[in-house]
């Protein structure tokens, strides 16, 4: 139709899948290597070894052609049996999605709810582990950054409410949205096994998934006795040994997986995450601005990889987000569960810099004041002053 191109490159700000490195893109560009040739094995073992940096583990990281779904999946299915109880808290629409699947298995959840608005309630937990003195719950699962709201769970305190009930559940912990955004530590937070997709932090399109994976649950996979056979450590970890795969892995993606973690590794941990963190007060520092509300509530809950914001009452955040999309052309995150049309979400996360966040907190702004959102005007003025100072 005459007139409908938006000229300019597309800003995709939802919390994942994130934009594609250009270093990462040429890589998967690469011609299609033998999965099964010497070549192969070498590529296998390095991405291998530089996985275990970025999830900060001296363990196994397998790696699955699959979405974060697969990822929970196998989680399960490789440490627990049938009609084990498992421990959860309903901190968002994916922890539960998460308990759903976990019903689907047979698993029986104890599901801790929220009001969507803060992380895992580390009191409650606690609570329900000392309580358990039969030991009944199998393990803990914990989202660690809830992709529909913002909140960003602390598993450094929910294993240390495990350790002081002195329970011996397994801690399985999703990271899709927070691994290599978000400071995170498999080892020394003492998770079991951590769940990871490739398509946000990770700077890769969808497709592959990720189970870093502690001693104490490669020792539960011996005796687990859910179905597996796809989703199985135990020939993923024997082909591991040399650097393939029991079956057809995702190879180009892999070139990418390569590169992207190159990257990471290149720019620091450490100062990734503090990225993450300064693009994350920018935004929220534009939110208060506009005389917006952040979905989050408790500040110590923050998410560096994504915003959830408010809509004022009676205004629908799908209407704000189409009008930014056919204006602006940029796409944003919407409500999802109970937030459905209530927020739209800013996603900050992955390969970005500080004139792509401008550019994306201006078009939030010019949609609010298109689509005759209540909001104050000023709000990207304050993201650059704190961003000017704060190099």
């Amino acid at each position: 139709m005459a007139g409908s191109h938006v000229p300019g490159r597309h800003f995709l700000q939802i919390p994942g899948p994130t934009n594609v490195p250009d270093r990462v893109l040429r890589a998967i560009d690469n011609p299609t290597m033998d999965h099964r040739g010497p070549d192969f094995g070498t590529l296998g073992l390095e991405i291998l070894s530089n996985l275990r940096a970025v999830f900060q583990t001296e363990g196994p990281v397998i790696i699955y052609p699959a979405s974060g779904t697969g990822a929970w999946e196998a989680a399960l299915t490789n440490t627990l049996s049938p009609g084990d109880t498992v421990l959860m808290c309903r901190t968002g629409w994916f922890a539960h999605l998460w308990k759903e699947m976990a019903e689907r298995l047979q698993l029986n959840p104890i599901f801790l709810d929220t009001d969507w608005r803060r992380g895992a309630d580390v009191p409650a937990l606690a609570q329900a582990l000392t309580a358990d003195t039969a030991h009944r719950i199998k393990a803990v699962c914990v989202v660690h950054n809830e992709t529909s709201t913002g909140c960003t769970s602390r598993i450094d305190e929910v294993r240390t409410a495990m350790d002081a009930a002195g329970h011996p559940a397994l801690l399985l912990v999703d990271t899709i949205s927070s691994l290599a955004s978000i400071d995170y530590r498999h080892d020394e937070w003492g998770v079991d096994v951590t769940v990871a997709g490739s398509q946000k932090g990770l700077m890769l399109p969808p497709g592959l998934s990720f189970n870093a994976i502690s001693p104490k649950a490669l020792a539960a996979a011996e005796v687990a006795k859910l179905p597996r056979s796809y989703w199985d450590w135990r020939p993923m970890l024997e082909a591991n040994k040399t650097g393939y795969f029991p079956y057809t892995p995702g190879t180009n993606l892999l070139y990418g997986l390569n590169e992207a973690a190159k990257m990471l590794l290149e720019e620091g941990l450490t100062n990734v995450f503090a990225r993450h963190d300064r693009h994350a007060e920018a935004t929220r520092r534009a939110v208060r601005a506009w005389g917006l509300e952040v979905q989050c509530a408790d500040p110590r809950h923050y998410s560096s990889s994504l915003t959830a914001v408010r809509m004022p009452d009676g205004h629908s955040a799908d209407a704000l987000r189409a009008t930014i999309l056919t204006r602006f052309n940029m796409s944003l995150g919407n409500g999802l569960g109970i937030l459905k049309d209530r927020v739209f979400r800013i996603g900050h996360l992955g390969d970005l810099g500080d004139l792509q966040l401008i550019g994306t907190l201006g078009g939030v702004e010019m949609g609010l004041r298109t689509a005759g959102v209540p909001h104050r005007s000023g709000g990207v003025q304050v993201a650059i002053d704190y961003l000017s100072g704060n190099a």
